[in-house]
């Protein structure tokens, strides 16, 4: 007893020391037991609640830069959010040339930084609808995946806070569906004229379009309030909530930085438990093995990109590249799923952001008050305050060969109201008025794609086909959307607010109309999916079980957006926060760790 009270006393004394971040792996001379691929989204959340046991050891390896570097404002002041797409935060992908947009390739933004992409996302907290998860639940044959069963890991995950100038946020969230997590969530400390009408439509417009009290409760439909992951004036992320803190208390768990896994090693015949890792292409490469498993958290792309360049996936396509197949997975890199953004913008009577943003003094002013005591315009979300989640009609001939939603609580498209002009790429902004923009997104799109190799060289990026538009759903529920959205602003309640639609919106009378716009203007949301989807273990098909375990493989898990089975009808942060969660619980009880 006494001996085993010392162990535990050692092990605590050892957790407080806190952890080491490495910045080249020949630092790196311990031995491990659970390696994580990628700190990001997903796996800063595993690491850390690994990290909570401390009999076990955890090493986290990112590709990309810390998050508290020279860039950390990019990140962490609210009105900079996605201000790091393009920069040394983002992988700075490309998509290949999409007939459905006309020929277009896209920029394919994904997080390069410690907290993965949320630290570059729009910070928007939605966790979508109950359907979602109990799909999940029924595709994987794991009921632990509904949603009844994972609010406790709602809860864990995420806590709701006042905005910075404790504005009365009465009526316009629910606290008993918010829990006690890390993550810090919030609802905008400004409220503009057109925020009050789209509350005002869902008042005198029930019936069409019914208000929601809270969007994260379940219930997947209908007006309300947004909410984005800022808390306390400052963005919340994976890396700030979770990681970081851990790395600061506990001597358990260590990162390693700007180095890429180039290779999952087979161990054992089928058993994935050793990494390769190297800086650059032309780097010397070392190797580290867990003694228990290798979690894969590199994301949508990275994820299938890692397992392809290790023979498992396609082994046809393998082949093309000259990667010898060890598991042939067809559905690696297969399944591609992504969500696109298009604009609408209306000329208004009333105050929006639009001048702020094209005013230098004033934005440089707001960022000043901002550094000085995190207060004002930039200490919150201030663009995207209300949103709306649509089904289309149920006798809707675009549901004729089935519904691709996850149920009748799923919405089929969105609406976003912003407080500014928002061009879409391509399209020139007005230089004076106030201005506000609805933005429309399918939510639930059938156009699957691929993520696939294009060389067997791990830092040459692979091809992303997202293959956007390609179904009749998918453009047909875009165009519905459109003309929900000009429906909307034209009820009563903004008779007086709605000057004139802007040119490009008043020219789209014909169904024809708003086809060429939408392929000609709508850009990715950066929500990709479901490329190493999940399954049920006896299926063929599928590349991870209901345990997130890679088929045909022992050592080897994958947690991040990748294992979705479809696109979400929500936001994917939340998804992938929530799926991180349990997926951390599962690997602690399968080494007896709970």
């Amino acid at each position: 007893m006494v001996l085993r009270f010392l162990c535990v006393v050692l092990s605590l004394a050892l957790l407080s020391l806190g952890g080491t971040i490495f910045t080249d792996p020949v630092q790196v001379t311990k031995n491990y037991d659970f390696i994580v691929v990628g700190g990001g989204t997903a796996g800063a959340v595993v690491a850390t609640r690994l990290s909570e046991s401390p009999s076990v050891s955890i090493l986290v390896i990112e590709a990309g830069v810390a998050d508290n570097g020279t860039d950390s404002n990019l990140i962490y002041t609210p009105l900079l959010a996605g201000s790091g797409i393009g920069t040394i935060l983002d992988w700075n992908y490309t998509t290949t040339s999409q007939s459905g947009l006309n020929g277009r390739a896209l920029d394919f933004p994904r997080g390069f930084v410690v907290g993965g992409s949320s630290c570059i996302n729009s910070m928007i907290y939605s966790r979508g609808p109950s359907d979602e998860y109990n799909r999940l639940a029924t595709v994987s044959g794991d009921s632990g995946w509904s949603w009844l069963s994972l609010l406790p890991y709602i809860y864990k995950n995420e806590k709701h806070t006042p905005p910075w100038n404790n504005r009365n946020t009465f009526g316009e969230y629910n606290p008993l569906v918010h829990g006690y997590g890390p993550l810090l969530t919030g609802l905008t400390p400004t409220v503009f004229e057109h925020d009050k009408l789209v509350i005002k439509t869902t008042v005198e417009y029930p019936a069409l379009y019914p208000y929601n009290l809270d969007l994260n409760s379940g219930n997947g439909l209908g007006f309300g309030w947004l909410q984005t992951s800022v808390g306390h004036s400052v963005r919340s992320t994976s890396a700030s909530t979770y990681l970081r803190p851990a790395l600061n208390t506990r001597g358990n768990i260590d990162l390693l930085l700007h180095t890429q896994v180039i290779k999952l090693v087979e161990t054992a015949t089928n058993t994935f438990k050793a990494v390769q890792v190297a800086q650059n292409a032309a780097a010397p490469s070392y190797q580290f093995t867990a003694s228990k498993e290798v979690i894969v958290s590199a994301g949508t792309v990275g994820t299938p990109q890692l397992l392809m360049l290790s023979g498992i996936g396609p082994a046809e396509q393998l082949a093309e590249v000259g990667i010898e197949s060890v598991i042939d997975l067809p559905d690696v890199g297969n399944n591609l799923q992504d969500q696109i953004i298009l604009t609408l913008q209306w000329e208004v009577n009333g105050k929006t952001m639009f001048p702020f943003y094209n005013d230098p003094a004033a934005f440089a002013a707001a960022l000043a008050q901002y550094d000085a005591n995190k207060t004002g315009i930039a200490a919150g979300n201030p663009v995207v305050n209300t949103i709306g989640f649509m089904r289309l009609p149920s006798d809707s001939p675009l549901l004729a060969g089935g519904d691709p939603a996850a149920g009748p609580n799923a919405a089929h498209y969105q609406l976003a109201f912003l407080g500014t002009f928002y061009p879409n790429p391509g399209q020139t902004s007005p230089t004076t008025g106030n201005w506000m923009s609805i933005a429309i997104v399918v939510q639930s799109p059938t156009s699957r794609g691929s993520i696939s190799l294009t060389s067997s060289n791990a830092f040459v990026h692979p091809s992303i086909d997202p293959e956007y538009f390609t179904t009749a759903f998918d453009i047909g529920t875009a165009i519905q959307a459109v003309k929900t959205a000009k429906a909307f602003v034209a009820t009563s309640p903004w008779a007086d607010f709605i000057i004139a639609p802007f040119a490009d919106t008043a020219a789209l009378t014909t169904d024809a109309e708003i086809e060429a716009y939408i392929r000609t203007y709508s850009t990715t949301l950066n929500h990709p999916t479901s490329t190493a989807k999940i399954s049920q273990n006896s299926d063929e098909g599928g590349v991870v079980g209901p345990h997130l375990l890679v088929k045909g493989a022992s050592g080897l898990r994958i947690v991040d957006a990748s294992i979705l089975p479809s696109m979400v009808a929500g936001y994917p942060q939340a998804e992938v926060y929530i799926i991180a969660e349990r997926a951390a619980d599962l690997i602690k009880s399968t080494w007896g760790l709970l």
